[in-house]
């Protein structure tokens, strides 16, 4: 009995496996037939009864729609004050926002506390006091040679100091004083403002010595009232420092000293005693002199010699 009944069961069992359907594997020893549907087909039975679609590789489509961020134009006279500030060479930029911050700062006479405050180039920075400037300074002795101006407005046809040191530096330098076509001799260049400025004060310090050449021989007596600063401009006393021949040079090459670095000043002290000026020859300023500088040629300064002149 129990043997009818084992069979019985492996028929049903048997019946049960004729029922299913073709093409789909039964395992071990049933139907190996690969499915002849789509391959999607498994997915969507696969989401059958399930709210979310089947999500595969992830699509990123980019939307033209979206309005784009306008960029402000970057004008070239503009930058940060602290970016201005650090290149001077007075500190960091992280330092100059503390000074910022600090109300340290002004420009054009208005202390600036913003952060990201931008400034003109042409603006006066003022930094603890200090006048500053966003380039490095520089500073350059040239030796002058004859038919170069230090302004183009009055003499057009004449050419300008600037072009003999225009590869000198990329800074934007200036000369301190003026010189005419005529007038040859030391010259200094710089963008330094406060050199600049301290220079250009009617009451100089400094020695400068000229060598000045007369259309006749200078007298003696019109030497020694010189000398004794004899000498009367414009309703003002003039005061020489000293006056002397050239040695082994004929009485018309006069040596003077004295503090102006006006060449005018120059020409009318001797115009005032009956001379025609022929010629002007700066040899010497505030301790600097030509050694070792031909006409035409320049050089930069030195440390000590800056420092010397910012203390004269």
């Amino acid at each position: 009995m129990n043997n009818n009944n084992s069979r019985g069961n492996a028929s049903n069992r048997g019946g049960n496996d004729r029922k299913k359907p073709a093409g789909r594997s039964t395992g071990s020893g049933g139907d190996t037939r690969k499915p002849s549907g789509n391959k999607s087909e498994g997915f969507s039975k696969k989401t059958q009864g399930n709210d979310k679609p089947f999500r595969g590789k992830k699509s990123f489509v980019k939307r033209n729609d979206a309005p784009k961020a306008v960029k402000k134009p970057i004008n070239p006279d503009e930058m940060r004050l602290n970016k201005y500030i650090a290149n001077s060479g007075v500190c960091s930029r992280r330092d100059a926002d503390i000074y910022i911050e600090s109300g340290n700062v002004r420009v054009n006479g208005k202390v600036v506390t913003e952060m990201g405050h931008k400034v003109r180039l042409t603006d006066k920075v003022d930094f603890d006091g200090t006048v500053i400037s966003p380039e490095k300074k520089e500073y350059i002795l040239l030796n002058k040679p004859k038919n170069f101006t230090t302004s183009g407005d009055d003499e057009r046809d004449m050419r300008n100091v600037m072009e003999l040191v225009r590869n000198a530096t990329k800074a934007k330098l200036q000369p301190v004083g003026r010189m005419d076509k005529n007038t040859t001799g030391l010259l200094i260049f710089t963008n330094d403002p406060d050199m600049l400025r301290k220079f250009s004060l009617p009451n100089q310090t400094s020695f400068k010595i000229y060598q000045v050449s007369l259309s006749k021989n200078l007298k003696f007596e019109d030497l020694e009232k010189m000398n004794n600063n004899a000498v009367t401009l414009d309703g003002h006393r003039l005061f020489i420092d000293e006056v002397s021949y050239i040695d082994n040079e004929a009485k018309t090459e006069v040596g003077i000293k004295l503090r102006t670095q006006n060449i005018g000043v120059i020409r009318s002290i001797f115009e005032s005693f009956k001379y025609d000026v022929l010629k002007v020859d700066r040899v010497s300023y505030a301790g600097l002199t030509k050694k070792n500088l031909p006409r035409g040629n320049w050089r930069l300064l030195t440390e000590q010699e800056i420092i010397n002149l910012n203390n004269v």
